[in-house]
């Protein structure tokens, strides 16, 4: 687990301080989302315009 933190910058005093739902939060995969498209962009543009 300190590796993983290691790897991903955090340091061994905030690691030693997170809880382990802290941890567990951190390290849960989430799903990956694509960002959103410029077609798919305009089309909500359009969908629903500021007005």
């Amino acid at each position: 687990m300190l590796r993983t933190a290691a790897a991903s910058g955090i340091s061994p005093k905030v690691f030693w301080r997170l809880s382990l739902r802290e941890w567990r939060l951190m390290t849960s995969a989430e799903p990956q989302q694509l960002p959103l498209s410029r077609a798919a962009f305009e089309t909500l543009v359009e969908a629903w315009p500021d007005e």
